[in-house]
């Protein structure tokens, strides 16, 4: 049932899993055991051409988006030594690196957003990819300096750099975000 609700169920159904090494309950009554190799294996089956992943497709020419592409890589940073996961991880960081902006952040349907950035700053850091990569520094502009540009003077993120959208999902993602870079600096 996981995978039949999009790429979002596999992707967050491994997260949660793999968070504390969580048995996964058999089910006597399922069709098909889920596995944590299933979850994987869908979401490599949904790998668009460009590298990336988006929240419809079901892999092919649509284009990528770097939430669900973040989100993703995410979901299978602990799985990197299986051939076809590196294999995938690669072409994803070449996707993402094409795909973001000249001043270090990423779009998502079209608007510039803070949560964007979260989602790869959290890949890259549960990668163990330095967020200084130079594949991921765009004018000398890093993944955190496009972060902190959304930074509200309270301490809260905006979701827009013009301050529209949600601001409490927003500053929890960017708080997240935060905390995965200062844990990845702390090693």
């Amino acid at each position: 049932q996981t995978v039949w609700q999009g790429i979002n169920g596999p992707i967050w159904a491994l997260i949660a899993l793999d968070s504390g090494n969580y048995d996964i309950p058999l089910n006597p009554e399922a069709k098909t055991q889920a596995t944590r190799q299933l979850y994987i294996d869908e979401i490599l089956s949904r790998q668009n051409n460009d590298g990336g992943w988006n929240l419809t497709s079901k892999g092919g020419n649509s284009p990528s988006d770097p939430d669900i592409t973040g989100m993703a890589l995410q979901a299978l940073a602990k799985y990197q030594s299986q051939s076809d996961v590196k294999t995938a991880t690669d072409k994803a960081l070449k996707c993402l690196s094409k795909m973001q902006d000249a001043d270090g952040g990423f779009a998502s349907w079209g608007t510039a957003n803070s949560e964007s950035v979260v989602q790869v700053i959290v890949a890259l850091c549960e990668l163990g990819i330095d967020l200084n990569d130079s594949r991921f520094v765009k004018n000398g502009n890093t993944l955190l300096d496009n972060l902190l540009s959304y930074r509200n003077a309270d301490g809260s993120f905006s979701h827009t750099a013009n301050g529209s959208g949600n601001d409490q999902m927003s500053s929890e993602q960017g708080f997240y975000g935060i905390v995965a870079a200062m844990r990845a600096i702390e090693g």
